[in-house]
């Protein structure tokens, strides 16, 4: 969902004229200052039916399901960055409970995946029908992946959120650095989606850099096991970059990074 403008809104700002009298002026002032209100309180209400509508998928059983609303809370998280104004509204939602969406990635799309088993037919004789909850899928993974991240570049209170459900000791007992690797490696693989994992660990790296501590200790030797010394030299210089950089200049240095880490294994 795309946040609109209020076009009634700039209708009453350009009748504000710099030349009009005191008492004018200050009328137009009061005027203005409801016209912002009321244009706060418009936002807001979009972000939070943009939030609900995208949740409400984003928790269904079926996996496509799920894909559409990720998708929903990509589109509604770029729209959100347009503006500073709409970024101080939607960190004042992720106050609510019912509208944070790191909890919803780590309860579903990204949850790993249970054998579920049925231990009796009762269901066959009964009105009740058997709940079931179909697994992620790579896309579902992927775009929960890339929603995980705009929530933590627009809310800093969403990176502590993703420790709480401990997403990083989750990711070491997965082997997901091997599973990280394997897919840059893979020149088979889409080029787009190399590059996503390559941002992916740049950003990983930069976050866990310096830990002496489980979990990702070792992350290094592990990136230099399994990529080769040049290229984890590479990644390790790398993934210090632009932390004074806005939001916009610092995705589009970490995507060049990315490219070059891929370039690097290319090469060797």
């Amino acid at each position: 969902m795309y946040l609109k403008k209020a076009l009634w809104a700039e209708e009453v700002a350009s009748k504000v004229s710099p030349e009009s009298e005191p008492q004018q002026d200050s009328a137009a002032m009061v005027v203005q200052e409801l016209v912002d209100s009321l244009n706060r309180q418009r936002l807001y209400r979009e972000i939070t039916l943009a939030l609900k509508t995208g949740l409400r998928d984003a928790r269904a059983e079926f996996s496509f399901l799920r894909i559409r609303g990720l998708r929903s809370l990509l589109n509604f998280l770029r729209s959100v960055a347009e503006s500073d104004s709409t970024i101080q509204l939607f960190c004042l939602t992720q106050s609510v409970p019912e509208l944070r969406v790191v909890p919803a990635l780590f309860q579903h799309s990204l949850k790993e995946p249970q054998d579920v088993r049925v231990a009796n037919l009762d269901h066959l004789f009964g009105v009740e029908p058997l709940k079931i909850t179909s697994p992620s899928t790579d896309a579902e993974v992927a775009l929960a992946l890339r929603v995980l991240e705009g929530c933590c570049l627009l809310h800093r209170e969403s990176t502590a959120l993703a420790h709480h459900h401990k997403a990083i000791q989750d990711f070491e007992a997965c082997n997901g650095i091997e599973e990280v690797a394997e897919l840059i490696r893979d020149k088979q693989l889409d080029e787009n989606l190399r590059l996503k994992c390559g941002e992916f660990l740049l950003l990983l790296i930069g976050h866990v850099n310096g830990r002496e501590k489980p979990p990702l200790a070792a992350i290094h030797e592990d990136i230099s096991r399994l990529l080769g010394e040049k290229s984890a030299s590479l990644i390790w210089a790398a993934s210090q970059f632009g932390s004074t950089l806005d939001p916009k200049e610092r995705l589009t240095a970490l995507h060049i990074q990315a490219g070059r880490v891929l370039e690097s294994l290319d090469l060797y």
